[in-house]
This record gives structure tokens, C-alpha cells and sequence, in this order.
């Protein structure tokens, strides 16, 4: 049990039973009237957003959710197989719980896992990961500015949106929350 005075982002909430992840909060004091927090909560399961306000200093249940550094070892039909970095325990997570990270998983690669009772949440990934384009138009000669962009598949087959000069084989970082492209790397 948690007071609303202890919320953070991330920290997982169970309500009637459903877990909560935090997205962000907001305490507010009315002038008139008791003071309230107001939040917008993400259904860690099917990851359908909520806002709810609640009363300030009430108690709310905090679900037990355990991250594990994880290394992404390789995808086995539906399913993604991780290898925790401390006991070499090997799991294999559906896709569906995977979700959008796995536009952006790349063989040997970290990640956080989320547990809770033994059943993954969600995998949570660094911000950005630095992949290669392994298919782009050409660019044209002289092209060299920010005006345009064009579409780039990168390892993993997803295709993002780069600067008209990247050519195939450029290594580029991408952020994992949006899928931008956050500029090239040099190796």
C-alpha cells in the first residue's frame, strides 16, 4: 500500500484488480475545496490509457512488478526468447507481449523485463538503439539538406523516416518510443 503521495511515473498500480502502470501525474490544491491528484494510467496488459483523478492522501495498492536486465537472444515463430544476464535462465515471450519493441530488437540486445506473479507485463527497452539501413532509395547527388526525407527499412524491417542523403549500410539511431530517427552514427 502507497499514499497518492508516493506516486512516481512507472510504478504500477492494481486497481479492481487490473494493473496500472503511472504515465504521469499531477497533484493540484484547489483554492476551494481539498486538494486532489490527477492521473493518467496505462492498463499494463492491453495498454489502454486512462485519466482518473483521486483523492489526495488516499491509499492505493502497488502491484509487486520485478525488472530483470534481459538479453534478447533470438525469435522463435510467435515467440521472442530472452536470457536474464544473471542466472542464464532462458524465456520465451509471446509477441503480443513484446508489442512495438520488437520493430526495434536486435539479436544480443538489453532489455528490461517486467514481471509480475511470474507473468511478463511488457519489455521495456533503452530510448534510442543504433540500427543499420539495410534498404533506401538512392539519394541524389548534392542532396545534402534537412528539407526532405524518404523511407529506410532498417535490420529488423521496419521502415522509418531518414534524411534523403542516408544511403544502405548507414548505421542510424532511432528512438524506441516513436520510432524517429535521431541521427547517424559514426562507427
Amino acid at each position: 500500500m502507497a499514499s497518492t503521495n508516493d506516486l512516481k511515473n512507472g510504478l504500477v498500480l492494481n486497481i479492481d484488480g487490473q494493473l496500472w502502470s503511472v504515465v504521469e501525474f499531477q497533484h493540484v490544491k484547489p483554492g476551494k475545496g481539498p486538494a486532489f491528484v490527477r492521473t493518467k494510467l496505462k492498463n499494463v496488459l492491453s495498454g489502454k490509457t486512462v485519466d482518473r483523478t483521486l483523492n489526495a492522501g488516499v491509499k492505493i495498492d502497488t502491484a509487486t512488478v520485478d525488472r530483470r536486465d534481459m538479453q534478447y537472444l533470438y525469435r522463435d515463430g510467435d515467440f521472442f526468447v530472452f536470457m536474464d544476464s544473471a542466472t542464464y535462465e532462458q524465456i520465451p515471450i509471446a509477441s503480443e507481449t513484446v508489442g512495438d519493441a520488437a520493430n526495434f530488437l536486435l539479436e544480443n540486445q538489453d532489455a528490461i523485463v517486467a514481471t509480475h506473479e511470474g507473468v511478463v507485463l511488457f519489455v521495456e527497452l533503452p530510448a534510442s538503439v543504433v540500427m543499420e539501413i539495410t534498404y533506401t532509395e538512392p539519394g541524389l547527388q548534392g542532396d545534402r539538406s534537412s528539407a526532405g526525407t524518404k523511407p529506410a527499412t532498417v535490420e529488423t524491417g521496419y521502415e522509418i523516416q531518414v534524411p534523403l542523403f542516408l544511403e544502405i549500410g548507414t548505421k542510424v539511431k532511432v528512438d524506441t518510443r516513436s520510432g524517429d530517427y535521431l541521427g547517424r552514427v559514426n562507427d
